[in-house]
């Protein structure tokens, strides 16, 4: 590692929900839906793709746009946005991108010479008769495409299922030709939908979007998000497309589940939707997801953790943290952009974040909330809003050695202290005092931070609304 990871991983400026990760030539790709700051609606934006090399999980590139959403045939008026894709190198070596249109349930598929250059539309998935899968009389509606290739097969993974809903089935798997849009075979359903899950295994973790599909050795990793909305869950199976068993929750995206630290059903960050998948790295195995900010669903960045498959193939659930791809802990010393904080809470106890109501969106205003300023594109730093009191954010983890001063950088209505923890509900090892400013200042406190492995988490106590863009262990 030749610089310190992040989560996220990408810019602060960058909205890159839907990750799906892909090693090809010696980096790491990344292709995923594209929000947009301050958005009125999910995946606004043309696809990108951002890369890094293999040994520098730190290094993030911006390969510029993949594909326009003008670019369907289906879509030149651009009205309707790109949902979730996903990238499968074909058997002549080309690179096919696969995804569905948000008002258009069949499958379309763009194709390029490189892992990100530009892509050209190449077709729709249809069955030899020329029908377009989701057109087909019995079919169920396509949505959110994950792919998988061996030799002359592509594997087309595909489904949304809401809780309750008795006319979708589960996820289905769709076995594609070596022209990579005829159907062979298919769709079989590879797991139940919340109606039909009694007896199965998936009860309480049934399907309800996201499919992705990875394999280790033997083994296929069926990734998904569940009716619980927020997690990322895994099958596996010898077979691509039979006989899934449900493995477990690999992450959550507000930390429910997880008992190491807190108690399991508290929740540590707002959480919403989830979508992402496995990738390997070396010798390491990561999770790429992703995480709701502005206080919105429809602006969603890109985060990433290191994971472990156990000698029986199974995957125990990790936390979020803010050094994901770091390899480690970060190091104890220097200054750090707020934005990277994995929990973020107050006194009030929330899952989610803002919620959609019709097509509006709302924005909690109790809640702490991670934005920018500017506009969508515009390259400007992220920083936490609205640190009212109680209002706390924390960052896991560092190396701490000889740590005696804390400096935190502020805006804002504030006139109070910023409490100092290594736990969440810790002891207070220190106060750091803030006042009103309408410019970015510099806040000082001497704080001893005991040495080793450490959270650190600042809760902001008094009156007013405190803006918090980084700070500076010493």
């Amino acid at each position: 590692m030749k610089k310190q990871a992040f989560n996220p991983y990408l810019p602060s400026w960058e909205y890159i929900p839907d990750g799906e990760p892909y090693v090809f030539d010696g980096r790491v790709y990344i292709y995923g839906s594209h929000d947009r700051f301050n958005g009125h609606a999910y995946c606004l934006n043309d696809y990108v793709a951002w890369s890094a090399p293999v040994d520098d999980l730190g290094d993030w590139q911006y390969e510029g746009v993949i594909y326009p959403k003008t670019a369907d045939p289906f879509n030149k008026d651009g009205s309707m946005c790109l949902y979730a894709p996903d990238v499968t190198k074909g058997p002549d070596g080309r690179y096919y991108l696969y995804y569905v249109l948000d008002h258009k349930s069949v499958v379309s598929v763009a194709v390029c010479d490189i892992p990100a250059g530009e892509y050209q539309f190449y077709g729709y998935v249809h069955y030899p008769d020329g029908t377009l899968l989701g057109e087909k009389e019995g079919d169920e509606p396509q949505f959110d495409p994950g792919v998988l290739t061996e030799g002359d097969t592509t594997y087309l993974y595909t489904g949304f299922c809401f809780a309750g809903d008795k006319s979708r089935s589960g996820p289905m798997c769709t076995t594609l030709g070596p022209d990579m849009v005829t159907i062979q075979k298919g769709p079989v359903f590879i797991a139940p939908s919340e109606p039909y899950s009694k007896g199965s295994g998936f009860e309480g973790h049934e399907f309800f979007e996201a499919p992705s599909i990875r394999k280790n050795g033997d083994t296929y990793y069926f990734i998904y998000s569940s009716v619980v909305f927020r997690e990322l869950c895994y099958a596996t199976s010898k077979y691509p497309d039979r006989g899934f068993t449900y493995g477990g929750v690999i992450i959550s995206n507000n930390d429910s589940g997880i008992d190491s630290y807190k108690p399991a059903d508290k929740p540590m960050y707002y959480g919403g939707n989830n979508h992402g998948s496995m990738v390997q790295i070396g010798e390491k195995w990561y999770i790429f997801y992703h995480r709701q900010t502005n206080g919105t669903s429809f602006s969603r960045q890109a985060m990433a953790q290191e994971i472990q498959i156990l000698p029986d193939g199974s995957i125990p659930q990790v936390e979020m943290t803010s050094c994901g791809l770091n390899g480690g802990p970060l190091e104890g010393r220097g200054t750090y952009p707020a934005h990277i904080a994995c929990n973020l809470f107050c006194k009030v106890d929330s899952p989610y974040t803002g919620g959609i109501a019709g097509n509006e969106f709302w924005v909690d205003s109790r809640c702490p909330r991670i934005t920018q300023d500017g506009r969508d594109g515009d390259e400007e730093p992220g920083y936490i809003l609205n640190m009212t009191d109680s209002a706390t954010c924390g960052y896991k983890y560092f190396d701490c050695k000889g740590v005696k001063k804390i400096t935190l950088r502020v805006r804002g209505y504030c006139n109070g202290v910023f409490q100092v923890k290594t736990r969440w509900d810790g002891e207070v090892l220190g106060e750091i005092p803030v006042r009103f400013s309408n410019i970015w200042t510099d806040f000082s406190g001497d704080v001893a931070i005991p040495d080793g492995v450490q959270a650190l988490y600042f809760t902001y106590a008094g009156p007013g609304s405190a803006a918090l863009l980084s700070f500076t262990l010493e």
